[in-house]
């Protein structure tokens, strides 16, 4: 379908040139939509189970176009960002009637992206999920809402981060750091609950040990959390889903109990992330990233809150070729994760002729490949480069569904030399595909400690 429109970027990743940029697929189709006379308008409403919904318009090709067939790859791409980007399960598309029944046959249960359906549906929302053409009149009104989010540090707080190669606390009083540290764990193929039940409690009883009391605990986790609920998160996907259910998915409610009840409260590490940006720069208007096992994402809207939306960008599409990395857990093409996370630097540490051994986890080889670069390793350089080409036109395509003045990347990825590479490849590549975005958007990090610790000590101050 890509070679219908033209699109060349200027700046192509070293170890990854085949990379076809969303950002510039989506200006290019758009770009023939503008200049079709038959252009449809269309749009797609996502409903949620809080009774929320998020109305995105546009407009796509009359179907007569002689690029038509690209309509539908435009509409599913999109219908998937915005999907991972705010969550719903039902789906209502007004305008083109058969792009919304082809849609509709791929989100299900036995369709390509069967993940999303039992995602989006069951493990999210506990609802079936659906996606139906409706009539523009029958279409229904925007609902959001969002809310204040964190900036409690008042009395002896305890914060944590859970990542799927380490776990990291926070002891703060009174919003001085008392004690923190991170502690090695593998949670990803682990079956049994209590693997992860108590490694959080231990991680909490280290941290405790240095605070006179306890007055609230807060956490930061890859994943999808409502209301402190486990939803979907990568960091249990070995456990059996009838020990998920009956133990994992209240797992904070157990440990809050173990706790005395004090407030508790545990969200996406990327809303954490956008958080940690918004306190340390004193700004809104936020997108926060995370580089590690995966890709979190999170959001602070311009007056400072949050909003019920997923932020899931490690499911986000930003590659558009249709040979791109799929991602082993989605079943997916060219998603965030494989471009963005310590899953990526092993993708590319092969390309670069670095000879890991397969059963190398993938922290290890991270540790390896920063090593390597500050040796001056142009292998590793290699790696560094191609994830900042990459995020660059990432960052263009998130500006798209975003509004968003400042990218703050934290993770163990952007560690070190590497991390500063990776921005300085996205700003150039915004200064030359996107000069507008380029003066708008300003791409930043925090010193090495707070990308490290960061997230524990801000999520301490996530309960009211």
């Amino acid at each position: 379908m890509s070679t219908l429109l033209d699109v060349q970027p200027k700046i192509r990743p070293p170890l990854d040139p085949g990379f076809l940029p969303a950002a510039l697929w989506t200006r290019a189709y758009r770009g023939l939509v503008a200049r079709d006379p038959g252009t449809r308008p269309i749009a797609i409403a996502l409903m949620r189970a809080d009774g929320s919904t998020s109305v995105h318009h546009d407009h796509v090709l009359s179907a007569a176009h002689p690029a038509a067939a690209t309509t539908l790859r435009y509409a599913e791409r999109l219908l998937k960002f915005l999907l991972w980007q705010k969550g719903g399960c039902r789906v209502l598309i007004a305008g083109a009637d058969e792009i919304a029944s082809a849609l509709a046959r791929i989100y299900n249960s036995s369709g390509a992206r069967a993940f999303d359906h039992q995602f989006m549906g069951e493990r999210v929302s506990g609802r079936t999920f659906a996606v139906e053409a409706c009539a523009f009149g029958t279409l229904p009104q925007g609902r959001e809402w969002d809310r204040a989010l964190g900036r409690h540090f008042a009395g002896c707080r305890i914060g944590f981060d859970l990542g799927g190669s380490d776990r990291k606390a926070a002891a703060v009083i009174d919003g001085q750091v008392v004690f923190s540290e991170e502690i090695a764990w593998n949670p990803y193929f682990q079956e049994d609950p209590a693997y992860h039940i108590e490694g959080v409690q231990d991680t909490l009883v280290r941290a405790a040990a240095h605070l006179p009391r306890v007055d609230a605990i807060g956490g930061s986790a890859a994943g999808i959390y409502v209301n402190n609920e486990v939803r979907v998160a990568s960091l249990f996907r070995g456990v059996p889903s009838d020990l998920f259910e009956k133990h994992i998915r209240r797992m904070f409610f157990t440990l809050q109990a173990r706790w005395g009840g004090v407030p508790f409260e545990v969200a996406n590490d990327g809303e954490v992330t956008a958080l940690a940006g918004s306190m340390s720069l004193g700004a809104n208007a936020v997108l926060g990233v995370s580089m590690g096992t995966s890709q979190g994402g999170g959001y602070v809207t311009p007056a400072g809150n949050i909003t019920p939306w997923l932020n899931e960008l490690a499911f986000a599409p930003i590659d558009y070729r249709p040979d791109a990395p799929r991602d082993e857990w989605s079943g997916d093409n060219g998603c965030g994760v494989q471009y963005f996370s310590q899953q990526a630097v092993g993708r590319l540490a092969a390309r670069a002729g670095f000879n890991f051994p397969k059963e190398m986890p993938f922290p290890d080889q991270l540790v390896s490949v920063q090593a390597a670069m500050q040796a001056g390793d142009l292998r590793a350089r290699a790696i560094y480069e191609s994830i900042g080409i990459c995020f660059g036109y990432a960052v263009a395509h998130y500006a798209d569904f975003y509004d968003v003045q400042h990218v703050l990347v934290l993770g163990r990825v952007v560690s070190g030399e590497g991390g500063a590479l990776i921005l300085a490849q996205a700003r150039a590549v915004l200064r030359a595909e996107f000069p507008v975005l380029a003066e708008k958007i300003c791409l930043g990090t925090l010193d090495e400690k707070n990308k490290r610790h960061g997230q524990a000590v801000v999520a301490a101050s996530l309960p009211y």
